[in-house]
């Protein structure tokens, strides 16, 4: 079951129109959190660490905002989890920490 807010219409032009820019803006969001993700993994100094880290959240916190915007006007529908999928899920990676250093518990 998808769950989507009414669509808001747009012309339907050979131009770009919102819907397009906004596909556009959330593609490039996606694709920088994720090379800021790389970037924080390979910084080999703090201080550079914690600046790419701040960077990374605030495009993080623009991505989540672009997909709300979309979701509000229709323009982005997520799937419905069903419950016997989450369970399967739940008991696939539960098995999964006992396979981990000290069954997946922090010391």
């Amino acid at each position: 079951m998808k769950i989507q807010n009414p669509e808001t219409n747009i012309p339907k032009t050979p131009e770009m129109n919102d819907r397009d820019y906004i596909n556009d803006v959330l593609a490039t969001e996606k694709y920088m959190t994720d090379a800021y993700s790389t970037a924080m993994n390979e910084a080999s100094h703090q201080a550079l660490y914690q600046d790419i880290s701040s960077i990374a959240k605030e495009t993080q916190d623009c991505q989540r905002n672009v997909l709300n915007v979309m979701f509000q006007k229709g323009w982005y529908s997520f799937e419905q989890a069903q419950p016997q999928k989450l369970q399967q899920a739940y008991q696939q990676f539960s098995g999964y920490k006992n396979q981990l250093p000290n069954g997946g518990t922090m010391q």
